[in-house]
């Protein structure tokens, strides 16, 4: 409740801030203190049960100390995007504070979305966290590109908010006590009605479209290249991390008794995504767009929460969660200060921006999965909890051999780093001596998670 409240009146406070401070770095800083002050706020629940805000939610919302982990680790992505790319987010146009508020807002939907016990609720966290999205992707309003990407990204937006809108409908019809809420629903414990069935793939389908799962992924790689730089890294981590920790919450709360006769559903999905995502991406000439394709890839893996539900895939997910975001904003930095974004551009790094290069070295190392990296410890916990549930080991296989063809696709931006020689294309990169040291604290924090997970994960278990 902390992170919900807090993060809505940060937004509101920045709205009025904007009307009278005219200082151009002041955006960014109160930015970073609102998100340090969320962050604490939220430790305090997290630890010691202590909440701020004393509000009637009428058990619309739940706090346990697995949803308040993963907010720690959004919100304490969010500050490491602000500290990298603040600058950046200041440059997209001239309401600086606004783009900031909006960030919080976001946020907030972000808050909902991880603690809902309620399907209106669901779809209220939901739209608070998406439509500001639409708004942030087109907010270069010279670019016709980010336009175009805005558009999409708006309909197709709201098209799948319909079919969330029409599943929650069938199963409040269907279910047998006439109930919103996700864990008085029942489903599974007698006869399954047909419009039990439809309001669920309603669901699934609705919620694939939010985390980018084939095949409900067409709109990520036109929105991720159109958008921002700066909004891409954003909506590629906290957003996707966001959906799919809504999408287990709701699948393990109100069907998890029927687990068994969706799980093979869920195989097909991931198999379909780790296909698209990865073959797709070998093909790209665009660093960022071969970004958003991985994206996709890593959407399959993350599917094993939803597949195994279990302890290992709960504690997977957190994990993943914040591997796959800490690289994620990595690499989106390094390309955001780029104005060559295909591989070329990074040709000869190694030798022009030394820390820069070795920086997103271990950022793309984790995306692949290298032993030592956070990545690596992410895909096996995702890989451990599918072979404890007793089933369908070859989903396993098909994971381990995609996770070896994504490494085609990252090995070539390193290949381009270190063994390619620098032609001009990255010598007008401009970085700061901070932004460097910024992306190498990103860097060991994936090493320091990939040798001690329970650094992260112990939090979930106080």
């Amino acid at each position: 409740m902390n992170a919900i409240v807090f993060t809505a009146l940060w937004g509101v406070i920045m709205m009025i801030a904007g009307a009278f401070v005219r200082s151009t770095t002041a955006p960014r800083y109160m930015g970073m203190l609102g998100i340090i002050l969320v962050f604490v706020v939220n430790a305090m629940e997290l630890t010691s049960g202590f909440s701020l805000f004393t509000l009637p939610t009428m058990d619309m919302v739940r706090s346990s100390t697995f949803n308040l982990t993963f907010l720690a680790v959004v919100f304490g992505i969010t500050f490491l995007i602000f500290l990298l790319n603040g600058r950046d987010i200041e440059k997209i146009g001239k309401h600086k504070f606004e783009y900031f508020a909006i960030l919080f807002f976001i946020l907030c939907g972000v808050s909902l979305v991880s603690t809902f016990n309620n399907l209106l609720l669901l779809f209220l966290g939901i739209e608070i966290m998406t439509i500001p999205l639409y708004i942030l992707t087109g907010s270069d309003k010279r670019n016709l590109v980010a336009n175009e990407a805005a558009l999409k990204y708006f309909l197709l937006g709201s098209f799948s908010t319909g079919l969330m809108l029409m599943g929650i409908a069938f199963l409040y019809g269907s279910n047998p006590v006439a109930s919103f809420y996700i864990n008085n629903m029942q489903f599974g414990v007698g006869a399954l009605p047909v419009l039990t069935v439809i309001g669920m793939l309603l669901l699934l389908s609705s919620m694939s479209f939010k985390v980018s799962v084939a095949p409900f992924h067409f709109w990520t790689p036109d929105v991720y290249d159109g958008a921002p730089t700066v909004v891409t890294s954003f909506m590629s981590s906290v957003i996707k991390i966001a959906g799919f920790f809504a999408f287990l919450r709701l699948f393990e709360n109100a069907f998890g008794v029927m687990h068994a006769q969706w799980q093979m559903l869920i195989a097909l999905l991931i198999v379909a995504t780790l296909l698209v995502g990865n073959i797709t991406a070998i093909f790209q000439q665009s660093v960022k767009r071969m970004m958003a394709y991985s994206s996709i890839a890593q959407a399959g893996f993350m599917l094993f929460a939803l597949f195994a539900m279990n302890d290992m895939a709960r504690e997977g997910l957190v994990l993943y969660s914040a591997a796959y975001s800490l690289a994620s904003i990595g690499v989106f930095g390094v390309l955001a200060r780029m104005d060559d974004i295909t591989y070329g551009g990074f040709n000869g790094m190694g030798k022009t921006h030394p820390l820069l290069a070795l920086g997103t070295t271990v950022c793309l190392l984790s995306l692949t999965g290298i032993p030592l990296t956070a990545g690596f410890l992410a895909k096996f916990y995702m890989l451990a909890s599918a072979v404890q549930t007793g089933v369908y080991f070859w989903l396993v296989v098909v994971a381990v051999l995609f996770a070896a063809v994504s490494a085609y696709y990252y090995f070539r931006v390193i290949r381009a780093i270190y063994f390619k020689s620098p032609e001009g294309n990255n010598e007008g990169i401009k970085v700061s001596r901070s932004f460097e040291w910024i992306l190498l604290l990103i860097a060991c924090l994936i090493i320091a998670l990939g040798i001690n997970p329970e650094w992260l994960l112990g939090w979930m278990f106080i």
